[in-house]
């Protein structure tokens, strides 16, 4: 037992664990300690510390890879130098460790080229660049207005660029009654069918029905459109009272037609632009629909309707002397009390009347220019500067207390503008009064100020 602790630290690892290994062992001719008759440990002189062997490399190396370096440590001969040439087979004897490799990745050519055709982004679509050639590339109408509509639905900013295009091929395509009212069925559809193209269907619809030439006998297409609104209205109880997709069909229509009585622009004889009344009654007429059945999807749309243009109609019935925005409130509030919606509709419904209860959120300025003064202009004093007093109280020109004092720092402050930022004297040199208030210092500041430079000092020798 005591041959364990007259070893060095790192020596006899070998024992127990095979015989072969640096050629240690009976066997290999070496000692039981695994080192052979060569390389046995002499017994260290007295007084000296013990040299300890390098330790052993690990029993398996990483992978070599492309750039694998050595591991770092002091360098050891390799295992043939220092190990007794024998026939004797070992046991547990290491492979042998493969060179590494240097990998060279293969050199691609790259595809790319100036004379490239030119890259749009995936799910990018430009309406004019699949024809050209003109429009006919398309065999119908149908599918060429089709085809924009859904750009526009996709891509809704390209409206400014393409609109006049668009506007001067359908007058040089649609040149009979029933190409006008299959134009106006298609922009109908697009515009009730598609949540998010009702906006930009009303606009469409404002901008074709003053920019198409064509007028048929049954009308131009701002009024073959206010008949085909026309014929949805006449359905709008039956609609309210249907199940739930005829309700969602009629509640896309209602949208619509809100949209299209904010865009939709009529131009009288004399030149001024105004709204089709017969949508303002017909909105009305609608909003009666939707509160006579009040379900949640009816409710939600009539606050939907009410949020886009409930300020309008209000003002508009205003203007006539009516007081329909009124009723509408009134029934609102009686849907609260008496109607069995749910309790998220109620907080919808009491949040629209409230927001009607602050003219819908506008403000208007009607007040005249004034020149502003401390009694008509609260902020007047906003951009005054502020002087503190000995005790650290702050003063503006707004406090009555302070006004002389207040005035005196003032007339003090502008003397100062007579002065660069590196301190150049610009009202001349030589002025008596500018040279004592240079002179003059605070007690109070002018101890701060030694404390302070003592303070400086004393960092500065640390």
């Amino acid at each position: 037992m005591s041959d364990g602790f007259d070893r060095a630290p790192g020596a006899g690892r070998g024992r127990g664990r095979g015989l072969g290994r640096g050629g240690g062992g009976p066997e290999g001719g070496g000692s039981a300690n695994g080192a052979g008759p060569d390389e046995r440990p002499q017994p260290p002189a007295p007084g000296l510390p013990q040299q300890q062997p390098p330790l052993r490399q690990p029993r398996t190396a990483p992978p070599p890879g492309p750039r694998s370096e050595p591991p770092a440590g002091p360098a050891r001969p390799p295992a043939e130098q220092t190990r007794p040439q024998d026939n004797t087979p070992q046991l547990n004897s290491e492979p042998a460790m493969a060179k590494p490799q240097v990998v060279v990745a293969p050199v691609l050519m790259s595809k790319l080229s100036a004379n490239a055709p030119e890259f749009y982004p995936s799910g990018y679509s430009n309406f004019t660049e699949p024809y050209e050639d003109g429009v006919e590339d398309y065999p119908t109408l149908s599918e060429y207005v089709q085809d924009f509509l859904n750009h526009l639905t996709e891509q809704p900013g390209s409206f400014e660029t393409e609109i006049d295009q668009f506007a001067e091929t359908l007058n040089g395509w649609v040149t009979t009654d029933d190409a006008l009212q299959e134009l106006v069925e298609l922009v109908y559809q697009q515009a009730t069918s598609i949540p998010n193209f009702s906006y930009m269907g009303a606009r469409l619809c404002n901008y074709l029905s003053h920019h198409l030439t064509i007028s048929s006998q049954s009308g131009n297409f701002r009024q073959l459109l206010l008949q085909r609104c026309r014929t949805e209205y006449e359905l709008r109880d039956q609609a309210a009272k249907g199940d739930e997709a005829a309700r969602k069909r009629f509640h896309a229509f209602v949208l619509f037609l809100g949209e299209l009585y904010l865009k939709l622009e009529i131009k009288g004889t004399n030149g001024q632009v105004t709204r089709a009344d017969i949508l303002q009654a017909g909105l009305r007429e609608l909003l009666n629909a939707l509160f006579a059945n009040p379900v949640d999807d009816n409710l939600i749309c009539a606050v939907k309707l009410l949020k886009l243009t409930g300020s309008v109609l209000e003002d508009a019935w205003k203007e006539k002397g009516k007081t329909d925005m009124e009723e509408v409130i009134q029934r609102i509030e009686n849907v609260v009390l008496d109607a069995h919606c749910s309790r998220d509709v109620k907080q919808m419904l009491l949040k629209l009347v409230e927001l009607r209860s602050s003219n819908w959120g506008r403000v208007h300025v009607t007040s005249t220019y004034r020149e502003a003064t401390p009694e008509n202009d609260p902020n007047y004093f906003m951009n005054e500067p502020t002087f503190y007093t000995s005790d650290g109280v702050p003063f503006t020109a707004a406090d009555p207390d302070y006004q002389e004092k207040y005035q005196e720092l003032l007339e003090r402050e502008d003397l100062f503008a007579d002065y660069e930022e590196n301190g150049t004297d610009l009202s001349g040199a030589g002025d008596p009064y500018l040279d004592d208030l240079d002179d003059e210092m605070d007690p109070e500041i002018e101890e701060a100020y030694e404390k302070f430079c003592l303070e400086s000092e004393r960092k500065q020798k640390q």
